[in-house]
């Protein structure tokens, strides 16, 4: 059975469905937007409370989310997943101080593991993003839609 030519509608040129899906800069952009949380985390280590992580996931997705579909998602995917990980940080950290550092004892090892699974997770997203894969990680909090 075949579809009557007027009922076809075409692509629009800039569809990135065209070349198979997001263009290699919104791929590059994309893989940015997860690793700059890794290169936050650097420059701001336990000195700055680690809150960098924010920041370059934050601007890549107000810069590049109007002309990059594909950056646009995978920048809000990765400050959703920053965010996420910081609110379950600081409520660790607030269990501590109500128990007096009782709390550590949870605190802690919790603190080591979502570390590793943060930074595993992260690359896992860059290197999905750079092969034009939308990465969603998994228990985050969709806040910024």
């Amino acid at each position: 059975m075949s579809v009557p030519p007027e009922s076809v509608i075409p692509p629009s040129p800039g569809d990135p469905s065209l070349a198979g899906g997001p263009s290699a800069e919104q791929r590059q952009w994309a893989m940015f937007a997860h690793l700059s949380a890794l290169l936050g985390a650097l420059l701001t280590g336990a000195l700055g409370g680690g809150w960098g992580v924010f920041i370059g996931p934050l601007i890549i997705w107000l810069v590049k989310k109007d002309s990059m579909p594909f950056v646009d998602d995978q920048g809000k995917e990765a400050l959703n997943f920053n965010i996420t990980v910081a609110i379950v940080f600081v409520a660790l950290l607030l269990l501590s101080i109500m128990t007096f550092g009782i709390g550590l004892i949870i605190a802690i090892p919790l603190w080591v593991i979502i570390g590793i699974a943060w930074l595993v997770f992260t690359i896992i997203a860059a290197v999905k993003a750079n092969e034009g894969v939308g990465y969603r990680y998994p228990f985050t909090l969709r806040l910024i839609k």
